[in-house]
Parts: structure tokens; C-alpha cells; sequence
């Protein structure tokens, strides 16, 4: 009776070197960028507004760098999963779709931040979920087999 190798990590990626396959992952890198630009532009709008007086609270504070971290860390997995990396790729996969639906409801509990700081972090929101249509593709699932 044979019993499967469970020390050696798989090395060579499924398929990612297909046409289709590296067009997806290009698309979700410019998501995940613009996801990250979008959350940059949040953060700068806190900052801005706090310099000129303006009302911001801890919460906007934390909640903007927050989702510019996790862009930050959703473009490097994204890069890694690019590259071949299995685990990558799952964590790229719940992030994009996990992501959008924190984000839209934290923000639709009434009192939590003002109107303009949800319109914001919506429109992160949408780059994000865009992203999980993406990953989530057949190709890309494809590319990534489950093992053992």
C-alpha cells in the first residue's frame, strides 16, 4: 500500500502559464491596485479633513487604514498566487469576497460613520467584490486544483 507524500510541497503551478490564466490574474491585480487607490483616497480624505478641522472620529481613522492594509495585503497574495502559490490564492479568493460584505455592513449600521465615509468605502467595496468574479472563475479554480 502506497501512502501519499505529504512533505513535499507541489511546485509546479497547474496551467498558470495559460494565456487565460495570467489575462485573469492581470485583471485582478489592476482590481486589487484600484481597490487599493480607492482606499488611499479614503484615508487621504480623513486626513485632510482632520487638518482643517473638520469632524473624524477613531473610527474613520481605523477604518480607512485598515482597508488600505488589507489592500496592500490582498496585492501581494495576489502576486503569490500569480507566481503559483496555492494558499495565496484561497486567502485571494475569501479576501475578495469577504471583504465587500464587512465593508457595505459595518457601514449600514445607522449612526456608525457619516453618509460621504460610506459612499467611500463603497466604491472600495465594489473594486474588491469585482475582484472575487475574477478569482473565482473557473480558469483560475482550474489552475489551483485541490490536493489530497
Amino acid at each position: 500500500m502506497e501512502t501519499a507524500d505529504r512533505t513535499t510541497p507541489r511546485t509546479e503551478p497547474a496551467h498558470l502559464d495559460h494565456p487565460r490564466n495570467q489575462r485573469a490574474f492581470g485583471r485582478t491585480k489592476a482590481l486589487v491596485a484600484v481597490y487599493g487607490a480607492l482606499a488611499a483616497a479614503v484615508l487621504g480624505t480623513v486626513v485632510i479633513r482632520a487638518l482643517t478641522g473638520q469632524p473624524v472620529t477613531s473610527f474613520m481613522w481605523g477604518r480607512s487604514a485598515g482597508v488600505l492594509a488589507s489592500a496592500a495585503v490582498t496585492y501581494w497574495l495576489t502576486v503569490l498566487a500569480a507566481r503559483g502559490a496555492r494558499w495565496a490564492y484561497l486567502r485571494v479568493r475569501i479576501i475578495s469576497v469577504v471583504m465587500p460584505v464587512a465593508i457595505i455592513a459595518v457601514d449600514l449600521i445607522p449612526g456608525v460613520c457619516p453618509p460621504w465615509f460610506a459612499l467611500m468605502q463603497a466604491t472600495c467595496a465594489l473594486a474588491i467584490a469585482a475582484t472575487a468574479f475574477v478569482v473565482n472563475g473557473s480558469g483560475l479554480r482550474a489552475a489551483f486544483p485541490k490536493t489530497r
